[in-house]
């Protein structure tokens, strides 16, 4: 019976050392490095849900998306690249073809510059594969001035970036580490 209790733990750290990540936090940032909220990402059966908490936004509709590339260099945050689309389909969400992977509903920030919403992005993934958002340049999430009208092609004509968030399974240092290589 004594050995139960010695493999048990055993057992249980070992089964949380596996690569698979299934929930990170991610912190945004404006386009002056202030830290104003963050999105927790969890890997679901039907997709990833990201529960965003931000502040310091205008009062209003502000489009949220995924996008290709793991890089928020301030102040317009292009560095992130254009939506995170593995499967190359056209912008919107309101789109008959579909959508990018990256496309989300709106977010609603009240009078006093905060949002809180929990939006699914069913065609994305924590886990290995073509759909991960662990590309090998990384992805970001990125809040825009303007509302995202679910059509417009490349972006939704969602206005400027106004708010950041690298998604990496690296550290910082890490990260930086790697890119000294490239």
């Amino acid at each position: 019976m004594k050995k139960g209790w010695i493999i048990l733990p055993l057992f249980l750290l070992v089964g949380c050392t596996g690569k698979n990540i299934t929930q990170m936090n991610v912190g945004l940032f404006n386009a002056v490095g202030d830290s104003v909220g963050s999105v927790t990402l969890t890997e679901q059966s039907s997709g990833v849900k990201m529960a965003v908490k931000v502040n310091g936004l205008s009062p209003g509709i502000h489009a949220i998306h995924i996008h290709e590339k793991g890089k928020c260099i301030a102040p317009d945050f292009k560095s992130a690249g254009n939506h995170f689309n593995p499967e190359g389909k056209d912008h919107g969400l309101l789109n008959p073809k579909g959508a990018h992977a990256g496309d989300l509903p709106n977010l609603i920030a009240q009078d006093d510059g905060s949002a809180k919403a929990e939006l699914m992005a069913p065609n994305v993934t924590l886990r290995d594969g073509k759909k991960s958002l662990f590309t090998k340049a990384g992805t970001s999430i990125v809040i825009t001035a303007q509302k995202d009208d679910g059509m417009t092609q490349p972006s939704g004509n969602s206005g400027k970036r106004i708010a950041c968030g690298e998604i990496s399974k690296l550290k910082k240092g890490q990260r930086e580490a790697q890119e000294e290589k490239r």
